[in-house]
C-alpha cells in the first residue's frame, strides 16, 4: 500500500533538518579561530631613482601590523595592473601569522606617481630597496644589524619578478617566495622552442634564441594596455585604484599627526591627469619611453630587436640570478600561457647554481587558472615562518606538484598532490625517468595562409580554463587546428596511465616544398593533445610553444630542430593517445604572413617526462572526519528514506508495461484556479503516430511537459510502459523529445552537436545508435557541415534526429513541422511515419490539420484541458451522416437520394453528389442507388479532418 504523502513529506523534512543540523556541527568544527586583531597604517613614501638618482617619486603604501610586534616584515608587491589594495587580503594573511607587512604600489600604479619601467633596476628596483631601509626604520621590525631588517618578499607575476630581482640586488633580502612569474621577459614575450643544439645551463627550456622567437602578441597587448592611460607624475595624484580620500600622510614615510594637511590631489578619484599628457606620446600611457618603444617595435614587425631583447632582459631576473642566494620558494602555475613552467625551471635551476637553498611547488592554476588557494598561501606563509623567524618544520627543498581531478568540489577543482625529494627540472634533466613513445604519421604539407589568416586557435588568454576547467567541454573545444594548416602525429593507444609532467620533446624535420612559395623560414606552434577514445581532444595546459625555423634551403634540403613541448601536468589515461600537432598559424602569437608551404615530419620517438613521487600528507582533521561521518549517516538514512518512498511511490502496473502511454484522469490547476487539464485520459499503444489537436490554450503543451516529467499534475497520472512519470524517474530515458525547441551550437556540425548531446545525457556512446538516428532523420552528408550553415527545415530534422538518439521507444515532439516549407513537411511526414515504422511509437503536437491526417493514424482532439475526441483518423473524419458518391449520372442521384427518409442538404458538383445522410447508412444510400439503375463509382465521407475538428471544438475557439 503507497505510504500516505503526508507521511512521505514529514520523513523528507526530518531527513532535511537532520542534514543541516550536522552540516551546522561540521561548520563549526571546522571555523578556525578568530585571527589576531590586525592594524594598518597607511603612508606616503618619498624615494628617489633613475641613473643619476634625481627622480624623486611618492610610493603610497601600507603598513599591517600583527599584534606582537617587533616581527619580521615581509614586503608584498602586486601583479601588473594592480596596487596594494589588490594584494590587501595576502597583507592580512601574513600579518595574522605575525609578520609586519608592507603592502605598496609600485611606481605607476595606483596612487604612486612615476611612470611604469617594468621592473628596470634603476627604477622599480631602486624603489624597493628604499622600501627595505625605510623598514630598517621601523620600531616593529625585527633587524639583523643596523639599516637591516629581518625582510622576506613576495608578489604574483609584475611582483614576483620583483621579489627574485630586489633578492639579486639588496643583501639585506634574507628570504623571497617568487610567485607565476618570469625569468627572461625576452623569452616570455618573444618565445622559441626549438634549439639546433642543447640548450645552455640555465636557459629556459626550449632554449630558442628570442631574437628569432615568435611574439605573443596577445598575452602582451593585454600587458601593454593595463598600463595605458595618463602617467601620474605630480606630486601625489590619485588614480583610479586609490584608497578613498582623507587619508593623511606627510608624504615622508610617517603618519601624519591629526589636522596634518595632505598633499595636493590630482584631481578626483579616476579623473584623467591631463597634464601628464605632456610627458610623452599619448599612446604610451603610463610607460617610460623606452618601454614604449619596445613594444611599439615588437607589436608593428612581429620581431624584436636588439635594443629591445637588452631591455626586456634587464628587466628580468635572468640578469641577478647568479647573486640571488637567499632561501627561494618557487612557485609556478600549471595552467599559465603567459609566463609556462620553463620560467620557473630557469629561475630554480639559475638560484640553485648559485648556491640558493630552492623548493619548487607547481600549482593547478596560474594565470589562465587562478592564484594561489588557501593552503598553497599557507605553505608560503609557512616558508617565512621558518626562514624568517625559525618557526615551525624547515621546509626542505625537493619538489611538488598538483595533479588536477576531474571532479569540482567547494567551487574549484579537486586536486592531488605528488612530493618528490628531488627537483628534476623541466625534461628531467636529474636522471628520474623519461618515457618514450613512438609518433605515426608520416611527412605531412601545411599551409601558411597569406596575411596568417584565418588563425587556429588555442585559447583565450587569462580565460580558457576560468569558464568551465579541464573537465568542461567549453574548454576542452576551444583549441581547434584548421585543416590544411596543421600537422599531427599520433601515439597508438597507451596500456597504462602516463602522468605527463614537464617539457615533452621531439625532434622536428621541416623542408621548403620545390615549386611552392617558399620565404627561407616556417614559423609553427606545437600542441600536445590528450586523445579519448571517441576522438575528443583537449590541450594539454592550453599552452603552445611557438618555433621559428630559419634557413630553410630553397632546394627542399630539411632544416632539424629539437622542440620543447608546453611543460604541463596532464594524466593521460590507459586507452587514450597523444597526439602532437604543428600548425601553421595561430591567433595569440603574430606569426609569418607571407603564403608559404612547408613539409613537416617528426622523428617517430617522442619523449615525455615523468616525475615519480609519493601523495602528499597531512594530519588528519579528525574534527572534520567525525562531522563527516555524522553527515554520511544521516545521507545514508535520507538515502534509505529515498528508497523507502520510492519503492512505495514508484510502481509498476504490469498489466502495462508493453503500453507506450496511458494517461489517467489528469488535472493540473495553476494558482488562481486556472485549469490547464481537467481530467484528460487515453491511451497510446505501439506502432501509433497519434496527432495532439487543439485550438491554442488547450492544454497540449502542458499535457507534453507533465509527459516528461517537467511539470507536477495536480491529480491523475501517467505512465509509460506500466511506470508512473515523476521527475527524474528512469522510465523518462526511454523517451526522445523535442518540445519548445532545440538550441544548437552554430560553430559545430550537426554531427558534433548531436555527440555533445549524447554525451551530456552520460550513457555509454554505443547506446547513442547515431547512424540509424541520422539515417532515419535523413540529413545525408549536411550532418558534417556547421549547424550555422542549416536551413530551419535542417535545424527541425536535426531536433529530431537528436530526440531519436538511442532509438527511444516512445518519441515526442512538439510542433515539429513549424517553419518548413511544404516539400519538408512531406520529407518531415516520411521521418515520422519510418520510425513508427520500426515498432516505436509517436506523439505529435501540431496545429497542421491537414499534415496530422496525412501523417497521424490516431487522434486526440482537446478543447479548454478536456479530451473532446480520439480514437482512428478515419473515424474521427468518418463522424456525422456526410457523404460523397461519384455517379454516372448526377441529377437522377440527387433525385433518388432526396426520396429517402433522413437524408437532407443534396447538392452535385459534376460527377461528385454530397448529402447529409443523418442516421441512415452509407450502404443503404448506395443501395438505393443502384436499384434506380445509377453506376456508384466511388463512395465515402464527405469531411476533412479540419470539418471535423471545428465541430467538435466549435469555429469560434479558433479565431
Amino acid at each position: 500500500m503507497p505510504v500516505p504523502r503526508s507521511r512521505n513529506r514529514a520523513l523528507s523534512l526530518l531527513a532535511l533538518v537532520a542534514l543541516l543540523i550536522c552540516g551546522g556541527v561540521v561548520l563549526w568544527s571546522n571555523t578556525p579561530a578568530t585571527p589576531a586583531p590586525v592594524t594598518t597604517r597607511p603612508v606616503l613614501l618619498d624615494v628617489v631613482d633613475g641613473p643619476q638618482r634625481t627622480e624623486r617619486v611618492q610610493i603610497d603604501a601600507t603598513l599591517y601590523l600583527p599584534e606582537r610586534t617587533p616581527a619580521p616584515a615581509v614586503i608584498v608587491a602586486h601583479g601588473f595592473g594592480g596596487s596594494k589594495d589588490s594584494v590587501a587580503g595576502d597583507a592580512t594573511e601574513l600579518a595574522n601569522r605575525g609578520f609586519v607587512v608592507l603592502a605598496y604600489s609600485a611606481r605607476g600604479f595606483g596612487r604612486s606617481t612615476g611612470q611604469i619601467a617594468l621592473n628596470a633596476r634603476d627604477y622599480e628596483i631602486a624603489d624597493a630597496e628604499q622600501l627595505v631601509s625605510w623598514l630598517s626604520r621601523q620600531p616593529e621590525v625585527s633587524l639583523d644589524g643596523p639599516g637591516d631588517p629581518r625582510v622576506g618578499v613576495t608578489g604574483g607575476s609584475y611582483g614576483g619578478a620583483l621579489s627574485l630581482m630586489l633578492a639579486g640586488v639588496d643583501r639585506r633580502v634574507d628570504a623571497i617566495a617568487p610567485v607565476i612569474t618570469w625569468n627572461d621577459l625576452a623569452q616570455a614575450l618573444v618565445p622559441n622552442a626549438a634549439t639546433r643544439d642543447t640548450a645552455a645551463p640555465g636557459t629556459p627550456a626550449g632554449g630558442g634564441s628570442a631574437e628569432n622567437g615568435v611574439f605573443k602578441r596577445a598575452w602582451a597587448g593585454m600587458f601593454f594596455s593595463s598600463g595605458l592611460g595618463p602617467a601620474n607624475t605630480g606630486g601625489g595624484g590619485r588614480g583610479p585604484e586609490a584608497p578613498d580620500p582623507g587619508v593623511p600622510s606627510t608624504g615622508t614615510g610617517t603618519t601624519a599627526p591629526p589636522g596634518a594637511a595632505t598633499p595636493p590631489q590630482g584631481g578626483e578619484r579616476g579623473a584623467p591627469n591631463l597634464g601628464a599628457l605632456g610627458q610623452g606620446p599619448a599612446t604610451c600611457g603610463r610607460f617610460r619611453p623606452e618601454v614604449c618603444a619596445a613594444y611599439t617595435e615588437v607589436a608593428t614587425t612581429g620581431r624584436a630587436g636588439q635594443q629591445t631583447l637588452d631591455l626586456l632582459r634587464r628587466s628580468s631576473p635572468v640578469s641577478v640570478a647568479d647573486k640571488i642566494t637567499v632561501p627561494s620558494l618557487i612557485v609556478q602555475g600549471e595552467r599559465d600561457t603567459l609566463f609556462g613552467l620553463d620560467q620557473s625551471d630557469a629561475n630554480a635551476r639559475q638560484i640553485a647554481a648559485a648556491g640558493g637553498k630552492v623548493k619548487t611547488i607547481w600549482y593547478a592554476g596560474g594565470h589562465d587558472g587562478g592564484g594561489p588557494g588557501p593552503v598553497l598561501r599557507g605553505q608560503i606563509a609557512d616558508w617565512f615562518a621558518f626562514h624568517l623567524s625559525g618557526q615551525g618544520t624547515d621546509p626542505g627543498t625537493g619538489f611538488s606538484y598538483a595533479v588536477q581531478g576531474a571532479f569540482r568540489t567547494g567551487g574549484g577543482v579537486s586536486v592531488r598532490e605528488v612530493v618528490s625529494a628531488v627537483y628534476p627540472g623541466l625534461r628531467g634533466q636529474n636522471p628520474v625517468r623519461r618515457d618514450r613513445f613512438e609518433l605515426i604519421g608520416g611527412a605531412q604539407p601545411v599551409i601558411n595562409p597569406a596575411g596568417g589568416n584565418p588563425a587556429a586557435v588555442s585559447g583565450f588568454p587569462g580565460l580558457s580554463d576560468r569558464v568551465g576547467g579541464s573537465s568542461s567541454a567549453l574548454s576542452t573545444g576551444l583549441a581547434v587546428d584548421i585543416p590544411g594548416q596543421s600537422a599531427s602525429f599520433t601515439t597508438r593507444p597507451l596500456d597504462e596511465q602516463v602522468l605527463v609532467a614537464g617539457a615533452a620533446n621531439v625532434r622536428l624535420r621541416v623542408r621548403s616544398i620545390p615549386g611552392q612559395p617558399a620565404t627561407g623560414e616556417a614559423v609553427l606552434f606545437g600542441k600536445l593533445y590528450d586523445v579519448g577514445p571517441d576522438g575528443r581532444r583537449t590541450l594539454a595546459g592550453g599552452a603552445v610553444a611557438p618555433v621559428r625555423v630559419t634557413g630553410l634551403p630553397a632546394d627542399g634540403s630539411p632544416v632539424e630542430v629539437t622542440v620543447a613541448l608546453p611543460g604541463v601536468v596532464r594524466p593521460i589515461e590507459a586507452g587514450h593517445r597523444i597526439q602532437v600537432v604543428f600548425a601553421t598559424t595561430d591567433q595569440s602569437f603574430a606569426g609569418a604572413t607571407e603564403p608559404a608551404t612547408h613539409l613537416v615530419e617528426v622523428d617517430p620517438t617522442l619523449w615525455v617526462p615523468v616525475v615519480p613521487g609519493t601523495r602528499s600528507a597531512s594530519p588528519a582533521p579528525v574534527g572534520a572526519l567525525i562531522g563527516i561521518g555524522v553527515v554520511l549517516a544521516v545521507a545514508v538514512a535520507a538515502a534509505l528514506v529515498a528508497r523507502f518512498r520510492r519503492r512505495h511511490a514508484d510502481d509498476v502496473d504490469q498489466s502495462l508495461v508493453d503500453t507506450p502511454l496511458v494517461i489517467s484522469g489528469l488535472r493540473k490547476e495553476y494558482k488562481g484556479g486556472l485549469r490547464a487539464v481537467d481530467g484528460l485520459s487515453f491511451t497510446v499503444e505501439r506502432g501509433q503516430v497519434l496527432g495532439l489537436l487543439g485550438p491554442n490554450g488547450a492544454g497540449k503543451t502542458t499535457t507534453l511537459r507533465m509527459l516528461m516529467g517537467l511539470v507536477q499534475p495536480t491529480e491523475g497520472e501517467i505512465r509509460v510502459f506500466g511506470h508512473r512519470v515523476r521527475s527524474g524517474a528512469p522510465v523518462l530515458s526511454r523517451i526522445g523529445s523535442f518540445v519548445e525547441g532545440s538550441g544548437f551550437l552554430p560553430h559545430l556540425s550537426g554531427e558534433a552537436n548531436l555527440r555533445l548531446y549524447w554525451a551530456a545525457t552520460g550513457r555509454p556512446a554505443e547506446e547513442a545508435r547515431f547512424d540509424e538516428a541520422l539515417e532515419i532523420a535523413g540529413l545525408g552528408k549536411a550532418v558534417r557541415r556547421r549547424v550555422g550553415t542549416y536551413s530551419q527545415g535542417m535545424r527541425q530534422r536535426l531536433a529530431i534526429a537528436q530526440a531519436m538518439l538511442g532509438l527511444p521507444d516512445l518519441l515526442v515532439l512538439d510542433e515539429p513541422a513549424n517553419g518548413l516549407d511544404p516539400p519538408q513537411i512531406h520529407q518531415m511526414r516520411d521521418v515520422l511515419r519510418r520510425y513508427a515504422a520500426t515498432g516505436r511509437t509517436v506523439v505529435v503536437s501540431s496545429h497542421l490539420l491537414a499534415e496530422v491526417e496525412q501523417t497521424c493514424t490516431h487522434v486526440v482532439v482537446m478543447h479548454r484541458g478536456r479530451l473532446v475526441a480520439s480514437g482512428e483518423v478515419t473515424e474521427i473524419v468518418a463522424g456525422g451522416g456526410a457523404a460523397s458518391f461519384r455517379v454516372d449520372r448526377p441529377s437522377s442521384a440527387v433525385n433518388t437520394l432526396r426520396t429517402l427518409e433522413g437524408v437532407s442538404e443534396v447538392s452535385a458538383e459534376g460527377e461528385f453528389v454530397s448529402a447529409e445522410l443523418g442516421l441512415l447508412p452509407r450502404a443503404v444510400a448506395v443501395a438505393a442507388l443502384v436499384q434506380a439503375g445509377i453506376a456508384v463509382e466511388q463512395a465515402g465521407p464527405r469531411r476533412r479532418l479540419e470539418d471535423a475538428f471545428l465541430q467538435l471544438v466549435g469555429e469560434e475557439s479558433v479565431q
